[in-house]
């Protein structure tokens, strides 16, 4: 066995909403967009923390800290980058597959930044 050819874990989209919804969520929905893609349209209830900023050491933000996280972006690329970099910070994370375009995809819902109906930009 090849421990260090492993991936890290994947969730589906339907996997990540059953994790992070409803009233006693296991885990924190964080999506890693940057601001305009964030405000075109996100999940509803995640926490906004972009890559660039985990990258040059931002902290996350309150609502996430010491909570288990599935990482979402637009397509799962930089999800993937951001759950192996929070990992490696010691936190229980991990990405989701095919990301917000899967979500809407999905059906599940997306959100602007006024709550109104959202898009994947």
């Amino acid at each position: 066995m090849f421990l260090f050819n492993r991936k890290a874990p994947r969730l589906s989209v339907d996997e990540a909403r059953a994790r992070t919804g409803g009233e006693r969520p296991q885990a924190v929905l964080l999506d890693v967009r940057e601001k305009p893609e964030w405000k075109a349209g996100h999940a509803p209830h995640a926490v906004h923390a972009p890559l660039t900023g985990l990258v040059a050491g931002a902290a996350l933000p309150a609502s996430a800290q010491g909570r288990p996280l599935v990482v979402i972006c637009r397509s799962g690329q930089r999800s993937q980058r951001a759950a192996k970099l929070l990992v490696e910070r010691g936190a229980d994370a991990v990405d989701v597959e095919g990301g917000m375009n899967a979500w809407a995809a999905g059906g599940h819902p997306v959100v602007d930044e006024r709550g109104n109906s959202g898009s994947i930009a």
